[in-house]
């Protein structure tokens, strides 16, 4: 019998099949916070909220006047948005790039020239911010100094022209954010949010299992479809936090099989000893309840 979790309400309500009695309103508002579907949630209960509803709707502007300006920026340039395509309008905390690591230099320089500044230099990641709006470029899917998938290929083999308002752009295809959402929560967040499984049931196709065999990525595929399963029959509320046994079988299947994962690994000792507060965001990423 499948057990209607505080999840299922949420994604019911935002399907339009569930209306939230009146005590459940906040927490299910709360929920869908956590699960990066707060914008789809206040739609979907239309005036119920509606002060936060015009706040959220007026954030979703802003994000995207700024992903707007960024990519008229960057017109010309080997780039494409990364974990930006979602079946869901949602306000992202900051926009992901990945760019060839030739372009950095350039899109750097041409983002400073429309106000933005560079806060932090990384390995494999340049953050630029401007009045609170954060661009993460990357040359490589990394954390703490650590690649989990191959950009490289990703930029040559799995970008599409998109449209941004109506400004011509580049992302990833729908199939290649499957795979980028499943590595992404896996490999790096080890968590499993409500809106990565949304991507997945809405674009998930036998391409998206040829994409993540080519990118290493297979195991984290399974283990995002299992868990989006857990959430879909009422044993799992999202967002879900994978347990360490999980995680260390898929560092260790990374080790095994991923070249480039192999070779960065040890990275983290760098990243440890060199990033001030690198400690307190490690120890923040295994207990966090979202990212």
């Amino acid at each position: 019998m499948l057990r209607r979790t505080n999840t299922l309400k949420l994604l019911k309500t935002i399907e339009g099949s569930y209306r939230p009695r009146q005590e459940e309103i906040f927490e299910l508002a709360e929920l869908a916070r956590m699960n990066k579907l707060y914008l789809a949630y206040l739609r979907a209960i239309g005036d119920v909220l509606r002060d936060e509803l015009l706040r959220e709707k007026a954030r979703f502007r802003w994000f995207m006047g700024n992903v707007t300006e960024v990519v008229e920026a960057l017109n010309g340039l080997s780039y494409a948005l990364y974990k930006f395509r979602k079946p869901v309008d949602h306000v992202s905390v900051d926009l992901d790039i990945l760019s060839d690591r030739r372009d950095v230099p350039r899109a750097v320089r041409l983002l400073r020239d429309r106000g933005f500044r560079v806060i932090s230099p990384e390995p494999y990641t340049v953050t630029l911010a401007r009045r609170g709006f954060i661009v993460d470029l990357y040359t490589q899917p990394s954390f703490a100094w650590v690649v989990y998938l191959d950009g490289k290929k990703l930029l040559r083999d799995y970008v599409e022209g998109i449209e941004v308002n109506g400004v011509p752009a580049r992302g990833l295809t729908r199939e290649a954010e499957v795979v980028v959402a499943a590595a992404h929560a896996i490999c790096k967040e080890h968590i499993v949010l409500l809106i990565d499984c949304l991507l997945a049931w809405s674009w998930m196709n036998e391409n998206v299992w040829s994409i993540a065999t080519e990118l290493g990525a297979e195991r984290a595929l399974k283990e995002l479809l299992r868990v989006c399963s857990l959430v879909k029959s009422g044993g799992a509320e999202a967002p879900y936090r994978l347990e360490l046994h999980t995680v260390a079988k898929m560092f260790l299947d990374k080790v095994l099989h991923d070249p480039a994962f192999r070779v960065t690994v040890t990275n983290v000792l760098k990243y440890v000893f060199l990033m001030q507060g690198s400690g307190k965001r490690i120890l923040w990423r295994m207990t966090s309840r979202s990212y």
